[in-house]
């Protein structure tokens, strides 16, 4: 399995703190959030990773040169952002007709890596990927989905008021190959993946559910709360070892 960590992202909503800073490397208490997805990835055996860039990308190649995973990462520079599915479908030849986890590299979570790619490859006939999902404390700002008893994804309410519970997509994900066809099935250079990708796929969407840590960080409040949280998240962890 190969994985595309998006990292292109103009991080305007964390201005000023992405004035100079791109996205992916604002830091969660001194380590960059690329940091903590290449350390779940390449932990769990993930050897292929491509990374896009587009805002500030001499800031994020210089971090992956000094970051000890360089051998494993490939970047690719985007002059025009292409959305999420177009970023797919530019890149295709690098996922060697193979799944791919899609990761946005703007959030931050923890979870057993290894179980979610196994939830994928146990996935239901016909579902052609897997989300991620978590238990969001405000829901009106996140895509909330809604699962069947097999937990098939039937609904999506995206962004909108009162929604109908917690249950939060994690914008993560594991792709068949058949995503990437459908995608190039469109027609088009820039695609977006949230409102012409998942839309087609309702019904054959298979879930992994966190519980552990997510949080998207997109703005100086959830930046601040993750700064506070995560430490506590850890804390937990090592004293669960322990025991």
């Amino acid at each position: 399995m190969r994985a595309l960590l998006l990292s292109a992202g103009l991080g305007t909503r964390l201005r000023p703190v992405t004035d100079h800073v791109p996205k992916c490397l604002v830091p969660i208490n001194g380590r960059p959030l690329l940091s903590y997805w290449l350390g779940l990835l390449i932990g769990a055996g993930v050897k292929k990773v491509l990374i896009n860039t587009h805002y500030l990308p001499e800031a994020v190649n210089d971090y992956i040169d000094r970051s000890g995973y360089s051998d494993f990462i490939t970047t690719v520079f985007e002059e025009k952002l292409l959305g999420t599915a177009g970023t797919l479908l530019k890149n295709r030849r690098f996922f060697e007709d193979g799944p791919v986890m899609l990761i946005h590299a703007d959030n931050l979570s923890k979870f057993d890596m290894p179980a979610f790619m196994q939830t994928y490859d146990r996935r239901p006939a016909g579902a052609d990927m897997t989300m991620m999902t978590f238990m969001t404390d405000s829901p009106e700002t996140c895509g909330i989905v809604e699962l069947d008893e097999q937990g098939i994804v039937r609904a999506f309410h995206e962004k909108v008021s009162h929604p109908p519970g917690r249950l939060a997509n994690a914008a993560v994900y594991i792709l068949s190959p058949a995503v990437i066809e459908y995608i190039a099935s469109l027609g088009k250079e820039a695609v977006d993946f949230s409102t012409e990708v998942l839309p087609h796929y309702l019904g054959r969407i298979n879930t992994f559910h966190n519980a552990v840590y997510h949080r998207d960080i997109g703005t100086v409040d959830s930046l601040e709360r993750a700064q506070r949280e995560y430490p506590l998240v850890e804390s937990r962890l090592n004293d669960s070892r322990v025991r």
